[in-house]
């Protein structure tokens, strides 16, 4: 791979970010497992490379917190699309915000 081409892995992840539709998300371990290879540290190297062109802030970890460093810009987002959160956290509510990949959303 060199260092300006995603290949063809990269391609996969980040088509399946695109298509997270608004106000729900996927942890890194889902995509990776919608992928069919890699893990979620895979896919955690593929949006610190090249994460900045799509909806980066519908990826989190699986207890539903956003990128390190990332938090507020991602809290933001979160209130703009009516992401649902846990009662009192910062963390999003994985149970009623994961997205499966189906076509609904």
């Amino acid at each position: 791979m060199t260092d300006d081409v995603p290949d063809e892995y990269t391609e996969e992840v980040l088509a399946v970010v695109e298509a997270i539709p608004p106000g729900r998300v996927m942890s890194y371990g889902d995509i990776a497992e919608y992928v069919g290879r890699g893990g979620p540290r895979q896919v955690g190297s593929v949006m610190s490379r090249w994460g900045g062109g799509v909806p980066w802030w519908r990826v989190v970890r699986s207890d539903g917190r956003p990128a390190s460093g990332h938090e507020v810009r991602a809290r933001s987002h979160y209130a703009a699309e009516g992401t649902p959160m846990r009662s009192q956290s910062d963390r999003v509510d994985m149970t009623r915000a994961r997205w499966d990949g189906g076509s609904g959303a």
